[in-house]
């Protein structure tokens, strides 16, 4: 019986041996076949934007040239826009990394210009904002966990104030009473990315009279660098609006003005626009 038990752990310990062995030759060479993924910096660009936040993707991109999947084990990452913390956002972990090609990671923060600048619409007149991003994560590799660092330093476009411009009105209808007229309007976003309008409106005058309010109600998303189209009728009461009751019972040219507010997200721009216009019978 001794014999026997001698037998099975001389056995076992040459097993051992042999496994150790193997994977020692194994890690062994692991680290000359394993190559190092690379890590760069792609872009930096905003999305979700409107004028009171946006969010700023940082992309990277992680070159694996190994034929074998990698994945994403940590994450430590901070983000900073005019030097002020912002909330940063992070990949999720155990994003796979795929073998022998190149995968994105994005790196999203969340900025509210409200935490940036005591005044919104100082930040807005800005053309663009200076961010720094630093950290680390951390890739799970056959060799353990590899540390790649996140420093970065740039800018980022800020958000403009859609363009908003009166074209020649038209007068459709005329009675002793009043008029309607209809006021197209162009609301134009002049940013690169799309841009969200809950809508526009304000008070109205024609030659100095009040003669109603105006509202393009909710516009939507507009697209990067597109224009948007209205018109708007309103009907006027001579009686109430008599200084501008010749400019629209025949037609000529009238200053005309509104005090308003365009509102993007959760932020009201004030619009004070003023315009000689013709108008059209």
């Amino acid at each position: 019986m001794t014999m026997k038990m001698n037998r099975s752990l001389l056995v076992l310990a040459t097993l051992s041996l042999t496994l150790l062995a193997g994977c020692a030759s194994l890690q062994k060479w692991l680290k000359g076949a394993f190559k190092k993924p690379q890590l760069t910096f792609k872009t930096a660009r905003l999305s979700q934007a409107s004028l009171s936040d946006a969010t700023v993707d940082l992309v990277y991109q992680l070159n694996n040239p190994n034929p074998l999947g990698l994945s994403l084990a940590s994450v430590n990452y901070a983000f900073f826009v005019e030097g002020k913390q912002v909330v940063a956002g992070t990949p999720p972990k155990g994003l796979n990394i795929a073998a022998n090609g190149k995968s994105e990671l994005v790196f999203p923060a969340n900025v509210k210009f409200a935490d940036i600048a005591p005044v919104v619409m100082t930040f807005l007149n800005k053309d663009t904002a200076a961010y720094k991003a630093q950290g680390s994560i951390g890739i799970k590799t056959p060799l353990g966990v590899l540390s790649f660092p996140l420093e970065h330093e740039g800018t980022f476009e800020v958000p403009k104030i859609p363009q908003v411009q009166f074209d020649s009105p038209r007068i459709t209808n005329v009675t002793l009473q009043g008029a309607t007229v209809e006021f197209p309007l162009t609301v134009k976003n002049r940013n690169s990315f799309p841009l969200p309008v809950a809508g526009i409106s304000g008070a109205l005058k024609v030659a100095g009279a009040n003669v109603g309010n105006l509202s393009t109600g909710n516009l939507g998303m507009l697209e990067a660098g597109n224009s948007r189209q209205l018109t708007l009728p309103l009907k006027i009461n001579f009686l109430s609006a008599a200084a501008a009751a010749n400019a629209l019972r025949s037609g000529g040219n009238a200053q005309v003005k509104l005090d308003g507010q365009l509102v993007s997200g959760s932020q009201n721009v004030p619009l004070d626009i003023s315009q000689l216009l013709n108008f059209r019978r």
